[in-house]
């Protein structure tokens, strides 16, 4: 399983903000720069609106080891695109890392872990995977290249590309 069909998110049953802190040792450095990501879920699974409505939830579920090395990266503060994958195909908003990794909550053998998002904003302008193919500068990201992966890293310049796209930053001029 890649964890893009598997994985659900679910509102964290005791979300305050005091259990959301980090309870784990991190992978990297606490003075090293915000990280960027994309996650994926099947807009029927659970839409954006859902995640906006709710506020908090865990993203577990994922059952692809390379997607869970990737959220055992992931960081408080850390800003995430949500992309409808299967149906709709694109990205819908940003959200941030509130909980960095711990056990996942659907799996029992220990090997794999969530992490807790929250919504920060819709992008005012989804951005498809066929802007995102028609765009040079986005032709290596790993949405294209690493398409069955639920969890992917990004560059800033890359993150930065996707919310001018959907007119939710305005361009650096250089």
């Amino acid at each position: 399983s890649t964890g893009t069909a598997s994985t659900k998110l679910r509102l964290h049953a005791h979300g305050c903000l005091i259990c959301l802190q980090n309870r784990d040792t991190p992978l990297r450095t606490r003075n090293m720069a915000k990280g960027y990501w994309l996650v994926k879920q099947e807009p029927e699974a659970y839409p954006w609106s859902q995640l906006v409505q709710e506020g908090v939830a865990d993203w577990s579920g994922v059952r692809n080891y390379q997607a869970r090395n990737y959220l055992r990266q992931m960081r408080q503060g850390d800003e995430v695109l949500y992309y409808h994958s299967v149906s709709d195909k694109c990205v819908m908003g940003i959200a941030k890392v509130l909980r960095e990794h711990y056990p996942d909550p659907t799996d029992d053998t220990g090997r794999w872990s969530a992490v807790d998002i929250a919504p920060l904003r819709a992008l005012k302008a989804p951005v498809g995977l066929k802007t995102l193919k028609a765009d040079p500068a986005l032709a290596d990201i790993p949405l294209l290249k690493q398409s069955r992966l639920s969890v992917m890293p990004l560059e800033k310049e890359v993150f930065e590309r996707i919310l001018v796209i959907g007119k939710s930053r305005k361009p650096k001029h250089s």
